[in-house]
């Protein structure tokens, strides 16, 4: 029985990682839309990596929140999963 209690502990454990993972990248993207938009540069002062600096940090979030969704699904199917090999194994013993 202690498999099973571990497996529902890291499957929570997982799913509240991601959770955090996903409010976090949110937090970003919501600042990032709310941010006053940089002051313009001319294309000669302005670097490459000064242009792309917004859209990279916000394509990170983006990449953040997709991340934390698939760890948030994969501690849910942890669960699941548990959940099912708990049942057969009382099913079995009864």
């Amino acid at each position: 029985m202690e498999i099973s209690g571990s497996a529902f502990s890291a499957g929570i454990s997982t799913i509240q990682s991601g959770q955090r993972r996903i409010d976090q990248a949110a937090t970003e993207i919501a600042g990032a839309a709310f941010a006053a938009p940089p002051p313009q540069q001319s294309r000669v002062d302005a670097t490459p990596e000064s242009r792309a600096d917004a859209p990279a940090d916000l394509s990170e979030s983006l990449v953040a929140l997709r991340v934390g969704q698939h760890e948030a699904q994969v501690g849910a199917r942890l669960v699941k999963t548990a959940d099912e090999v708990l049942g057969t194994l009382i099913d079995t013993k009864a």
